[in-house]
């Protein structure tokens, strides 16, 4: 079972080292609005998240570093844990199951990358119903990222995945609109997919 201290610093890792990855200069919304592909604007997951959000969960609190690992407040189930996420005044436990989005996305034309969770598929492996990720093994490996850091897609078309580690990119309109699984978590985000391809470093 994971930890409390897992999935706190696991976010926390993801989420700096997506910031480190960028220039400094690419931070903001405005900025990102200059870089194009084919028409769709390139955005990286942050961009997706609102500020007091990100602030929150890359400054986790002092508290986590009291809990010792192992220990009955470590584990997600606990009491404990239950109750620090359900402290109103606790912006990083909010900040982990954040619902809110950034408005100026909604019907905008993206590009982005991220990994296939798999919701429904046929017989032979044919995925049609998909969360898009930004780290390799969220929702079935780890726990669900915010919801204001998943994307819903249905995709009729269908896609064979290979495997599960590989990368993809999506093009096409993000929409403001939520989507829950149960079992694989919730997202806020939904787009509608015009092009779906694996995913190369340019």
């Amino acid at each position: 079972m994971a930890s409390t201290k897992f999935i706190a610093w696991h976010y926390v890792v993801m989420l700096l080292l997506a910031l480190c990855a960028r220039p400094l200069s690419a931070t903001t919304t405005e900025d990102a609005g200059s870089k194009q592909r084919n028409g769709y604007q390139l955005i990286e997951w942050v961009e997706l998240m609102p500020d007091d959000d990100l602030e929150a969960l890359l400054n986790p609190p002092a508290y986590l570093d009291n809990i010792a690992d192992g220990s009955e407040a470590d584990q997600i189930g606990s009491q404990a844990a239950e109750a620090a996420a359900k402290q109103s005044n606790d912006r990083y436990q909010q900040a982990l199951t954040s619902t809110k989005v950034r408005p100026e996305f909604n019907q905008r034309k993206i590009s982005i990358p991220g990994f296939i969770v798999p919701l429904t598929f046929d017989e032979n492996m044919v995925i049609t119903e998909f969360f898009l990720v930004p780290f390799f093994g969220a929702c079935i490996h780890a726990p669900p990222p915010p919801p204001n850091q998943m994307i819903y897609i249905r995709y009729p078309k269908g896609l064979k995945l290979e495997n599960l580690y590989d990368p993809y990119v999506a093009e096409g309109s993000l929409i403001i609109e939520g989507h829950k699984s149960d079992g694989m978590g919730a997202a806020s985000y939904s787009m509608n997919v015009d092009n779906l391809s694996p995913y190369t470093e340019s």
